[in-house]
């Protein structure tokens, strides 16, 4: 239970509002003693029975695919529309923000779906008839991140109660 519910975000489609507004994604992996966390371009994609897909690529070769190798469940974390608000006269700031955070275990993307997946990615940013140069594909691999549970807060000033 999230301690301030008056910032929780409580629908599906309002947590996937506040993800259209994010360009970087932070993944975390399970590396033994310490989370491995690393920023990523994502796109995302709403599957038919309304679960939410993150899609992800990069080299072929990094520290990411072994662990993943290892343990394939994996957190994440975005955020976007900061912004600084400081009461001079009260000697007080904060930040203003909206987030999502959540769990989920992460699928590798055959090559024969490659194609469709970077497309879902790249329509993200506003770029879905991108023409790829189908001589990278063999050199990049494409992963999915299933999320099987997220939460949203919104932290705005204007409507904090405190």
């Amino acid at each position: 239970m999230m301690r301030r519910s008056d910032r929780e975000v409580k629908t599906f489609d309002a947590m996937i509002a506040i993800i259209e507004k994010c360009d970087v994604c932070r993944l975390a992996l399970n590396d033994n003693d310490y989370p491995y966390i690393l920023p990523l371009n994502f796109g995302m994609n709403i599957t038919d029975d309304n679960r939410l897909e993150l899609y992800f690529h990069g080299a072929s070769e990094g520290t990411k695919y072994g662990l993943i190798a290892r343990d394939n469940r994996a957190s994440f974390e975005m955020d976007c529309e900061h912004h600084l608000v400081s009461e001079l006269e009260r000697g007080s700031c904060t930040m203003e923000y909206q987030s999502v955070i959540g769990q989920g275990h992460i699928e590798m993307i055959p090559e024969e779906g490659k194609p469709e997946a970077l497309r879902i990615l790249m329509k993200h940013y506003h770029m879905e008839d991108f023409p790829f140069n189908k001589a990278v594909m063999p050199r990049t691999t494409v992963f999915k991140l299933v999320v099987e549970k997220m939460t949203g807060k919104i932290r705005l000033k204007k409507n904090d109660k405190r």
